[in-house]
């Protein structure tokens, strides 16, 4: 009888923590009357990338103020996913970082850029074949691994689902990536960290801020393939800007690392492949663990 009421009581204590834990998660999603402005506005963004094209900032501006008006977190979101578009997707002048083979990252060594505080390199998956990883994932982790040596004190976290076709072990893109980078690569398992779910970018971003966070990274870098970079940070960075507004967390993205798969690769077609999955964003609700 005694041991059953401190059970019980144990139970009730339990529940208490998890109903507390529960309370404190915050969760953002667009207001319902928000959401047709959002995609007038990527509209508008995915415009500026033709052939001669421009963003019409004017307009862009008007829907970011309705956007604002209607929710402060929303107008938050929509300026921040505009400013970056400019400044990554339409500059001409943006630096793309690709790895060719170097045993440590010198480019981002020499590039300037501030790789402060606790840093991340986040390393995108790509589809196994046959539960194995496709050369061009063995590339992005000859990258991420090349980042590491450059860095010491970074921390990699390697992102990717159980993927692809004749995968009975269920085998993931973030476990295989690990393995390779700690055995072939020769960088410490305990800096790796992984996120072994995600089965699109967009969930690559959900899922490795919430690690970002669980860390305390203060910024982080890209790593993945170069026609996918521009596609990644679209994502990351409205991701990036729902945990600021809404749990204060601020994790600043430096630069980009990125194997080279397609030499002649557009510069705005993963902007455009990112917008398709930003507009999935809205749509849901984003759980923000404290």
């Amino acid at each position: 009888m005694y041991r059953t009421a401190i059970q019980k009581a144990a139970a009730v204590f339990l529940f208490l923590i998890l109903l507390s834990t529960a309370a404190q998660a915050e969760e953002w999603r667009a207001a319902e009357e928000n959401i047709p402005r959002f995609e007038a506005l990527f509209s508008l963004l995915r415009d500026s990338c033709g052939e001669g094209a421009e963003l019409d900032t004017a307009a862009a501006d008007e829907l970011i103020g309705k956007i604002r008006a209607e929710n402060g977190d929303d107008g938050f979101i929509a300026r921040s996913v505009t400013d970056h578009w400019v400044r990554n997707v339409l500059d001409p002048g943006y630096r793309m970082f690709i790895w060719r083979g170097e045993e440590t990252a010198v480019p981002l060594l020499r590039s300037g850029l501030k790789f402060s505080g606790k840093h991340a390199f986040v390393v995108l998956g790509y589809q196994l074949e046959d539960g194995e990883m496709a050369e061009e994932l063995a590339g992005r982790c000859g990258a991420a691994a090349a980042a590491a040596r450059a860095f010491p004190d970074a921390i990699l976290v390697t992102t990717g689902g159980a993927t692809g076709g004749n995968n009975p072990e269920g085998h993931t893109e973030a476990g295989e990536m690990k393995k390779y980078l700690a055995g072939t690569c020769g960088i410490s398992a305990e800096r790796i960290y992984t996120d072994p779910d995600a089965r699109t970018t967009l969930e690559n971003a959900l899922n490795c801020f919430r690690i970002l966070k669980e860390q305390g990274v203060e910024s982080y870098t890209i790593v993945t393939s170069n026609y996918h970079q521009r596609w990644g940070q679209i994502l990351f960075n409205a991701v990036a800007a729902v945990y600021e507004r809404k749990a204060g967390y601020t994790a600043k993205l430096v630069g980009n690392y990125n194997y080279l798969a397609e030499p002649d690769a557009g510069t705005t077609a993963g902007g455009r492949a990112g917008l398709s999955q930003l507009s999935a964003l809205l749509m849901r609700s984003i759980c923000i663990a404290p």
